[in-house]
């Protein structure tokens, strides 16, 4: 499956930097990609799925009629939606941003490859990475990665 990572014009982010984070993430052992089961790339032209760090206004747009408020990330279609605020600022579930930021790609591009969301199996263990995060843990300890 092929994917493209852009940035909004005028979101505060440097491009480069954001894909090579999204690339990391969905190239980790630990991510989608484990087991050699499926092979993700990013390309520069016409994607599978379009992976876009947008402004809060432009993700309510693009993510509807999903509402996000504001401050969540989607899939819709082949296009996966970081929320640019939540990139920066993370969620009260996680206390290091660099591994909500993991969450965020692996959980909303996991849609991209057709998962559904999960919940935690049980108090204590590693959330499923479709358990919605961003929201609840659900007793569960926060976990970005598929195949941990």
């Amino acid at each position: 499956m092929t994917y493209t990572v852009e940035v909004e014009v005028g979101v505060p982010l440097a491009a480069r930097k954001a894909a090579g984070i999204v690339d990391a993430t969905l190239t980790d052992p630990r991510g989608w990609t484990a087991g050699d089961t499926r092979a993700l790339q990013r390309v520069a032209g016409d994607a599978d799925v379009r992976v876009l760090l947008a402004t809060p206004g432009t993700t309510d747009a693009l993510c509807a009629p999903l509402d996000t408020g504001g401050r969540l990330s989607c899939r819709n279609g082949g296009l996966v939606v970081l929320n640019a605020w939540r990139w920066v600022n993370g969620a009260a579930t996680y206390d290091d941003l660099d591994d909500y930021r993991r969450y965020l790609v692996n959980h909303e591009f996991g849609h991209a490859l057709g998962n559904d969301h999960e919940y935690c199996p049980n108090p204590g263990d590693p959330a499923p990475v479709m358990v919605q995060q961003t929201k609840s843990l659900e007793g569960c300890r926060p976990n970005p990665w598929p195949f941990p």
